[in-house]
C-alpha cells in the first residue's frame, strides 16, 4: 500500500511506520490519521510482522501535535465528533493491537503526538525529545485520550500539572516520570528499539497478544482485569506455541514458536 504522509517498511520481523511530514513537524491531520490507521492495520494483519515501531521523520519531531488549521473553526458538535472519530480510528485502535507497538520518540511529541506515543505499548525517547500536552494554551483540552492515558502513566498530580501548565518536559524528566522506558542518543534510537524488538520476537506472539489484552483490561472501566487474565491464561493452553514452549523448556532447547 502506498501512502502520501507516512512510510511503512518491513525488515526482519519489524514493520517501521514513519510519519513523514517534516515541513509540518509531522503534525497529524485527518489524512495522516487515516493513513496511520491503515498502516497499523496492515502490519497487525501481517503474520510476518512481530513488532511495530512508529517514529517521525527527521530529527526535530516525532509528532509536534495536530494540524490546528483543520479544526480552528469547529463548533461543539464538530469538536466532539473529531475526538470520537480520532480515538476510535487511531489511538484506541493502536492501544488494542495484538502486535506490540513501540514508539520511538525523536524530538517534539506534543499534543496529538504525545497522545499517539502514549497509545503505543511503550516508549523509547531520544535525548532531544520534548513532550507535553499544550492544548489548554489554545483554549481546549487533549481530545485523543491524553487526559486518560497520561495519569495512568505518570500519576494524577503530575498529569494535572502537565495539562494545566501546558508545558513541556525533557526526555530525562519523562524517564523519571515513567512516561518513557528508556532514553538514548538520537542516532541510536531506532537501533535500540530494534534490539528490544528482537528480544520480543524470541517469545510467543500468541502469548504476547493475550498479555496485551490482559494488561489493557486493568485500565478499562467496568472490566475485571483478573478475570480477563484468567481467561487469557487458559487460552494459552490451547495453542501450539504453549506446546512448543513447554516442550522446548523440558527438552532444554530454544523454543521455535509457530505463532499459533
Amino acid at each position: 500500500m502506498s501512502y502520501e504522509n507516512i512510510t511503512s517498511e518491513f525488515s526482519n520481523g519489524i514493520t517501521t511506520i514513519t510519519i513523514n511530514r517534516p515541513k509540518k513537524l509531522n503534525a497529524l491531520n485527518k489524512a495522516t490519521i487515516q493513513e496511520l490507521h491503515d498502516a497499523f492495520d496492515e502490519a497487525n494483519n501481517d503474520a510476518d510482522t512481530k513488532v511495530i515501531i512508529v517514529t517521525g521523520s527527521g530529527e526535530k519531531a516525532f509528532v509536534a501535535g495536530a494540524d490546528i488549521s483543520e479544526f480552528a473553526d469547529f463548533n461543539v458538535e464538530e469538536g466532539g465528533n473529531l475526538a470520537a472519530k480520532g480515538q476510535a480510528l487511531l489511538f484506541d485502535f493502536v492501544e488494542h493491537l495484538s502486535t506490540p507497538v513501540i514508539a520511538a520518540v525523536n524530538g517534539f511529541a506534543l499534543g496529538g503526538g504525545l497522545e499517539l506515543a502514549m497509545a503505543c505499548h511503550f516508549r523509547v525517547a531520544s535525548t532531544n525529545a520534548r513532550m507535553g500536552l499544550p492544548e489548554t494554551s489554545l483554549g481546549v483540552i487533549p481530545g485523543y485520550g491524553g487526559t486518560q492515558r497520561l495519569p495512568q502513566l505518570v500519576g494524577k498530580g503530575r498529569a494535572m500539572e502537565m495539562v494545566m501548565t501546558a508545558g513541556m518536559i525533557d526526555a530525562n524528566q519523562a524517564l523519571h516520570y515513567g512516561l518513557v522506558n528508556h532514553v538514548v542518543e538520537q542516532e541510536e534510537l531506532i537501533e535500540f528499539c530494534e534490539k528490544i524488538a528482537s528480544k520480543i520476537m524470541r517469545n510467543s506472539s500468541v502469548a504476547i497478544a493475550e498479555a496485551i489484552r490482559a494488561i489493557n483490561a486493568n485500565y478499562e472501566d467496568g472490566v475485571n482485569g483478573f478475570n480477563v487474565e484468567i481467561k487469557a491464561f487458559g487460552n494459552c493452553f490451547g495453542t501450539e506455541d504453549f506446546k512448543e514452549g513447554t516442550t522446548a523448556f523440558l527438552e532444554k532447547r530454544k523454543a521455535d514458536f509457530p505463532g499459533g
